[in-house]
């Protein structure tokens, strides 16, 4: 197993990220001075050597290296190759189904007539589940995969409501036994096998669906912009509607719209919270890091 692997393996690594969400946010805010270890443990209480190992056991990276996987400059790096991305994803035959990004997923779009009824006359199951960035909704239909979502502690029904609200004509059902093997899927890279991808749903508009399609293609790791999203769906004056379909994403975390920045390289919002979206960012890089 690799050493990233075994991270994941490691229960704790689901509760830490309640643990570290305050040292995130102060990284945010100071990532300029690049604070030390000592002064980041001084602001989140702990001792920098109970920091050093709650970030290495849920990043699988150091503190120092996190921060600079989560500072606007790694965020410009990212994006000095995000003009190719897209195009090279494509040219490899990453269009296709079978393998659209590094979970591996198979999807199918929802019949408009479900989406323009707002979910009437479907069944959405849902479960609350620890991942490594707080509490995860995942909610599943017949066809697959149909929403996930975040939420602190606390604001459980704040993040249900929220997914509701997307359709809210459907009819929900808690059962958090269906949703546990999706959770358990999603959150753990050995489990990202292209001999048995995971089945999603989308449920949208034809082009928000072309966004979220998109989104698959953007590699672990790399970086693009609304921008070149825009020019690849052919209308490259089309970049705020391009925002707002990527915020409008339900599949937060599988279809990774986290993985799109502003224009300079800015990380811009994120639906779940941007500390959220730079702590998905700081992961996924301690994922490339342990190979």
């Amino acid at each position: 197993m690799s050493a990233s692997l075994q991270i994941l393996a490691d229960n704790d690594t689901s509760t830490d990220y309640a643990l570290v969400r305050n040292m995130l946010e102060f990284i945010t805010k100071n990532w300029r001075e690049q604070p030390s270890l000592e002064v980041i443990a001084g602001e989140a209480g702990l001792s920098p050597g109970h920091l050093q190992r709650v970030f290495k056991r849920w990043a699988g990276i150091s503190p120092k290296e996190f921060l600079q996987a989560i500072t606007l400059d790694h965020a410009r790096g990212l994006l000095r190759e995000s003009a190719s991305i897209l195009d090279t994803a494509y040219e490899v035959g990453l269009s296709g189904p079978s393998r659209l990004h590094d979970l591996f997923v198979t999807y199918e779009g929802m019949s408009p007539g479900i989406y323009k009824a707002r979910g009437a006359g479907l069944e959405i199951r849902y479960g609350f589940h620890p991942s490594p960035f707080g509490q995860a909704l995942v909610m599943i239909s017949e066809e697959g995969l149909a929403g996930l979502g975040f939420a602190d502690e606390g604001g459980e029904q704040v993040a249900l409501d929220d997914m509701r609200s997307r359709w809210h004509q459907a009819q929900y059902v808690e059962d958090s036994a269906s949703t546990a093997a999706y959770a358990a899927r999603v959150f753990n890279p050995g489990r990202w096998q292209p001999d048995s991808p995971l089945r999603i749903v989308f449920i949208g508009t034809d082009f928000e669906i072309r966004v979220w399609e998109t989104l698959l293609r953007i590699p672990l790791g790399k970086a693009t912009t609304y921008s070149d999203i825009a020019a690849h769906l052919g209308n490259p004056k089309a970049s705020r509607a391009v925002g707002t379909a990527v915020g409008k994403n339900p599949l937060s975390f599988v279809v990774p719209c986290h993985r799109v920045l502003g224009k300079t390289g800015n990380l811009c919002g994120y639906h779940w919270g941007l500390t959220r979206k730079q702590a998905i960012l700081g992961w996924e890089a301690g994922l490339v890091a342990n190979g």
